[in-house]
């Protein structure tokens, strides 16, 4: 039986996580938004790998906002940086979960 080419992709999402004991989010911060670069087949099998990694890290993922792969990305005309493709790269090669960017939300961020 012939080994089947790899049909692993790379996403691109955008992770919020709330706070959580022992999360390492800075003082005072009331949650945090993660860019993640994570494998998988499809976007739902690289969300519930992302979603498992960060429990796992004492983080609370509350919400997964995706933006598809490198190839969708630059059809919409994305601006992508080789240090991104490099990270996209990794998560392709290593079949895991890189968290390239985390931004720390603080104060009250109320909707109303």
């Amino acid at each position: 039986m012939a080994k089947a080419a790899s049909k692993q992709k790379v996403f691109t999402l955008l992770v919020e996580v709330g706070r959580q004991a022992d999360d390492g989010l800075p003082d005072g911060a009331t949650g945090a938004a993660l860019m993640c670069y994570a494998s998988g087949v499809d976007e739902a099998e690289a969300v519930r790998e992302t979603v498992a990694i960060l429990k796992q890290a004492d983080l609370s993922p509350l919400d997964v906002s995706g933006y598809g792969t490198l190839e969708e990305r630059l059809a919409e005309g994305h601006d992508i940086s080789d240090d991104e493709k490099d990270l996209m790269q990794r998560a392709l090669d290593e079949n895991s979960v890189i968290v390239a960017q985390m931004t720390p939300f603080f104060g009250d961020e109320d909707e109303g």
